[in-house]
């Protein structure tokens, strides 16, 4: 598992929207768990190598996209800093991200070389205002943010700052050294980092509308001591994938697509342990999507036993990230 923490709703809400929804193995529709098997077949799992992540649009997961979090009074004190790590922003997509996670992951390719070839391809150095002086950028214990740390200090040593790449462990330890200037930025994930500072379980300030959860984020980065700069298109959040077998048999791209092939009830969940209680998951997807399951089965959260159940053909539909190297084509 990665080092960073997904926010949910909390389990008081988690429980209350659960309680209308199927328990793991039924068929998600109240009734049941009786072991009874779905009328259909139609959405019945497909064995294939390469998966797809159907497009969540009605935005059921929280919005993280990968955002800048700076020291404020770096920002303040090196106006040059924003723009160049906005310049990130501007040019990052998930396919990229996907791909440059694979580079590294799959194909291990070191981190520095994956982000200098992205730098080098995207031109993102083109234009840059100008700063100087030392700028240390923390990345956390998982290769996607050492990936991402390496872009940020690559611009801004094209930007003229001596910039360095420093681990930074996990966010409760990297968050206090961005606040008090012992590292000066870092790539963070934007409904993550919104949750996090806000710190009330009891209510939800992110959502999945990138530009509403990015005004709640400005606000509460300035109570401490930050700076965010633009949301990059790119993502690293939960998401639903099939195999590109099963999609193109039914032709569909999103999850309202699924669901409106899918009326049958033949689809098989994969996920981790939790799925069928959290409303990002199960819950969510019969709430917002008005999907039906014909069984669940525990895996993992986004982790091989998921991906290798879609391969194999043992579930219809499985909880992954959004940027996982192994949804790379090819």
């Amino acid at each position: 598992m990665r080092a960073r923490i997904r926010y949910v709703l909390p389990l008081a809400l988690a429980a209350a929207l659960t309680a209308a929804c199927g328990e793991s193995g039924s068929s998600g529709t109240g009734g049941g768990g009786d072991g009874t098997q779905a009328s259909g077949d139609a959405c019945a799992p497909v064995a294939g190598d390469q998966l797809v992540v159907l497009e969540d649009d009605q935005e059921l997961q929280n919005a993280d996209n990968i955002v800048p979090a700076v020291n404020a009074q770096l920002a303040q004190s090196q106006p040059a800093v924003i723009p160049a790590l906005d310049a990130v922003s501007k040019a990052l997509t998930t396919d990229e991200l996907v791909e440059m996670n694979a580079a590294v992951d799959v194909q291990r390719k070191s981190a520095e070389d994956v982000a200098a070839a992205w730098v080098e391809e995207n031109g993102v150095t083109e234009g840059l205002q100008k700063g100087s002086g030392p700028v240390v950028v923390g990345a956390a214990n998982f290769s996607e943010s050492t990936i991402l740390a390496t872009i940020y200090a690559d611009v801004l040593r094209s930007a003229g700052f001596d910039a360095s790449v420093r681990d930074a462990g996990s966010r409760d330890l990297y968050l206090d050294a961005l606040k008090s200037g012992e590292i000066q930025a870092f790539p963070e994930y934007l409904s993550t980092l919104t949750e996090f500072l806000d710190g009330d379980e009891n209510r939800q300030v992110a959502s999945g509308d990138v530009q509403k959860t990015l005004s709640a984020l400005q606000g509460l980065a300035q109570q401490n001591g930050l700076v965010v700069g633009a949301p990059s298109e790119a993502a690293d959040q939960n998401a639903f994938a099939v195999t590109k077998e099963l999609a193109d048999e039914l032709g569909v791209s999103t999850l309202s697509e699924l669901a409106d092939a899918c009326g049958d009830g033949s689809l098989v969940l994969g996920g981790p342990t939790e799925c069928p209680t959290r409303p990002f998951c199960q819950p969510g997807l019969e709430k917002t999507y008005d999907l039906t399951f014909d069984s669940f089965r525990e895996l993992d959260a986004g982790g091989p036993l998921t991906k290798a159940a879609l391969q194999k053909g043992e579930v219809s539909i499985g909880l992954v990230f959004s940027s996982d190297g192994a949804l790379a084509n090819g």
